[in-house]
This record gives C-alpha cells, sequence and structure tokens, in this order.
C-alpha cells in the first residue's frame, strides 16, 4: 500500500506539471509523515550527502565544456569534415549528422548538448538540400540520444555513483553500443532517403578538400582522443578528464577558432551553472527519496512482485524494458536512475547480468524516451530549432525509434555488445 501510495502521488504530481525535483521532494516528505516514524531531518541529511561525491563534479564540466564547444565552432568544423566523406552519397547530409552526434557525444556527454549544437548547423542545411524539415529534426532528434551513451556520458556517471559500478567500465562498454545505435539510425536513413529522392550535397571530394577540411577541425577532432585516451590510459579519472575537456575547449575556441568570445563565453557559463542548479538539486532530493525506498524495503517488494510474474529470465528483462520505456517518456534520465536503480539492478543481477550491461541497458532505455512524446526534452529541442510542430516530428520518429530499439534488444540479451572490451 505504501509503495502505491508514493508512486500514485508522484504520477499525479507529475500530470499536474509540478516541475520534477519539487515532485519528488514533497512525495518523499508526505511518504514520511503518513507511513513513518523517520524524522523530516533525514530527507535534508540525504540529499547534502547526496551530492557530497568527487565523481559527481564531472557533469558540471562536461556540461560547460559541450557549450563552449557550441560556441567555439568545433561542431561547425566536424560537420565541414564528414560532410567531405559521405555527404555527396544517398542520405549523405543525414549520414552527416549522425556522424557528427556520435562525435559530438564523445565530447559533451550530453544528449541535449548534442541536438542543439549539431541541430543548428544541420537541419537547415539538409531542408535546403531538400530532405523534408519533420525528417531533418527527428533524425537530429534520434541522432542525439548516442549523446549518453558513447563516452563520456553524464548519465553513466549518475549510475556509477549510484550503483557502485566503475564509470571507467560504464565508459568502456557504452562505445559499442553507441556505435551500434549511429549504424542502425544511418541504415534507417539510407533506406528513407532512397524511398524519397534525398540526394547527396556534393561531388565526390578531392584530396585537396579533405586536407583542407583535415586541417581545420584537427583540433576538434583530437578533442575526444584527449579526453577518452586520458581516462582509458588511466591518466586522469573521469572527472579530471571532464576539467581537461573544458580547458581544450576554451583554448581551442577562444585562441585557435578564435570564436569563442566573452559574451558566448559567458552565455556558456551561465547555461552550465542553470542547468548544473537544476541536476543538483534533482540528484540531492532522488537521493533522499532511494533512501526511503530502501529504508521501507521498497525495492524488495517491488523487485519480489516482478520476479514472482515469471521465472523467465528473458521475459523478466522484456518486461524492464518496457517499463523503462514508459518511464522515460514522462521522466528525466538522472532522477529515474537513481530511483530504479536499486529497483531493478537486484532483478537484472538474478538473472545473470553484469551492473555494467544493465547500466548501459536502462540508460539507452531512458535516452530514447528524450525522443518519445509527452517529456522527450530532444524533441523539444528539435522542434525549437526546426519550428516543426512535434505531431509531425513525431510521425518521422517510429523507424528512427524501431532502429534504436533494435540495439537496445542486442545489448539486454547479448553480453558480448557490452562486454566485449572489458574482459
Amino acid at each position: 500500500m505504501e509503495a502505491v501510495f508514493l508512486f500514485g502521488l508522484f504520477i499525479i504530481l507529475l500530470m499536474l506539471s509540478v516541475p520534477i525535483g519539487y515532485a519528488i521532494g514533497m512525495v518523499t516528505l508526505v511518504t514520511m509523515l503518513h507511513y513513518t516514524s523517520m524524522p523530516t531531518l533525514m530527507i535534508a541529511q540525504n540529499s547534502v550527502a547526496g551530492v557530497d561525491s568527487f565523481p559527481l563534479l564531472a557533469i558540471p564540466f562536461f556540461m560547460l565544456a559541450g557549450n563552449l564547444m557550441s560556441g567555439g565552432g568545433i561542431a561547425r568544423r566536424l560537420v565541414n569534415f564528414f560532410e567531405c566523406f559521405i555527404g555527396h552519397i544517398t542520405g549523405g547530409l543525414g549520414m552527416v549528422t549522425i556522424v557528427v552526434c556520435m562525435f559530438f557525444a564523445a565530447i559533451s556527454g550530453s544528449a541535449v548538448a548534442t541536438v542543439s549544437a549539431v541541430g543548428a548547423f544541420m537541419i537547415p542545411q539538409m531542408v535546403e538540400h531538400g530532405y523534408s524539415k519533420p525528417f531533418s529534426a527527428a533524425l537530429t532528434a534520434a541522432a542525439g540520444t548516442i549523446g549518453v551513451i558513447i563516452p563520456p556520458s553524464v548519465p553513466f556517471v549518475i549510475y556509477g555513483v549510484v550503483s557502485g559500478a566503475s564509470i571507467t567500465g560504464l565508459f568502456t562498454a557504452g562505445f559499442l553500443p553507441g556505435v551500434l545505435m549511429g549504424v542502425a539510425l544511418m541504415i534507417v536513413c539510407f533506406i528513407v532517403s532512397k524511398k524519397r529522392g534525398y540526394k547527396g550535397s556534393s561531388n565526390p571530394p578531392s584530396l585537396s578538400q579533405i586536407w583542407s577540411t583535415f586541417k581545420d577541425a584537427i583540433w576538434a577532432i583530437l578533442s575526444p582522443v584527449i579526453i577518452l585516451g586520458g581516462i582509458y590510459s588511466g591518466k586522469f579519472t573521469p572527472t579530471e578528464a571532464a576539467v581537461v575537456s573544458v580547458v581544450y575547449s576554451y583554448i581551442v575556441g577562444r585562441f585557435v577558432y578564435r570564436e569563442l568570445d566573452g559574451s558566448s563565453t559567458y552565455k556558456a557559463l551561465k547555461d552550465a551553472i542553470v542547468v548544473n542548479g537544476a541536476t543538483t538539486f534533482m540528484v540531492g532530493l532522488s537521493t533522499a527519496f532511494a533512501a526511503l525506498l530502501t529504508m521501507e524495503q521498497i525495492p524488495f517488494k517491488i523487485a519480489a512482485f516482478i520476479t514472482s510474474l515469471s521465472n523467465n529470465g528473458i521475459v523478466i528483462l522484456l518486461m524492464i524494458n518496457l517499463f523503462l520505456l514508459i518511464v522515460g517518456m514522462f521522466i528525466d534520465n538522472i532522477p529515474a536512475t537513481i530511483i530504479l536503480t536499486p529497483i531493478l539492478l537486484p532483478i537484472c543481477k538474478k538473472f545473470g547480468m553484469s551492473p555494467i550491461t544493465f547500466g548501459i541497458m536502462l540508460t539507452m532505455n531512458l535516452a530514447i524516451g528524450f525522443c518519445t512524446p509527452p517529456y522527450g526534452i530532444n524533441l523539444f529541442v528539435a522542434t525549437a530549432i526546426s519550428k516543426v510542430r512535434m505531431e509531425e516530428l513525431s510521425r518521422e520518429l517510429i523507424f528512427l525509434i524501431g532502429a534504436l530499439l533494435v540495439v537496445l534488444a542486442a545489448v539486454t540479451y547479448v553480453p558480448s555488445v557490452t562486454m566485449i572490451f572489458l574482459k
């Protein structure tokens, strides 16, 4: 009954458009007062303890790095470089959008930063070359989900803190699934482009053009090499890598490309502060919420109920995926990760799934929620850039989401997809 009251009240508050951070805090407080004798001071204690974490420092720095790269010309140069290689084939500009989203994901760690940075350049270009505006926006929104799968990834940091799993291990495991997501979207893009006649943007490039765009983009190309190379080689931790990415982004944008002036730097700092403030608020209260769940043994009760429905691991994992896809439609990735990890991780471990694989599966499910109504944050960004109505954009997303679901199934049922580089 307690779990029904808690989650029912939470859903009601979300339906009333109460901001999710406040909803989490209110649900925690009301449930404690109604069902427990615990002091409400516990909420403040757990909220502070939840954000008192060195790995969590990576989040604001990756956010700031993504903003600096967007304003510093790095995204545009990546577009020019990859367009030189594949922009001339059928559906080439759409594929460029996907590849640049994959590359930018290896810099920013954020889906929203990826969609806004790449979409601002690529959606107008695709429309100019004959692509429909709804398809251009939908493709960018779907490709933006890769931003939280290919490392570095802000949600992986959150999951690692909550579950105790290795953040470096999560970064390593997320690389192949992220690439597979990109490949799946490129296949759909090619099929749709072939059917609708979306031609390439130019003739095949000459060697001089390739060399010219490479020289212009070399500093942008080196950024993920430095960031991820430093993490995998053990030179610095993910948090230190986030700081390095900020310094590198600022130097390249300010002194190499000379596009990062005082006003754009201020905007990057302001946007990062605002987003990080909201994120930290949610993380703190979500930690208190998760602590209440644990104290009242609600995860154990829910896990017992789910496992009572079937003893078949394939069926249980399918049910968990469907549940997470629905959750991702309504709840942001970060609070969902903090709340659901202690509930679902023990179930998946019982059926032989490693904590690393579960982290990838969880994040991918919630990332797909970024481009599904009604909450989908990627949809909001793509809509704002393209001025396309949500209904039109959602129709174009059906096959793109289908491609992502195929990769999700592979992650869930084929352990080597996530563990191949960890063995």
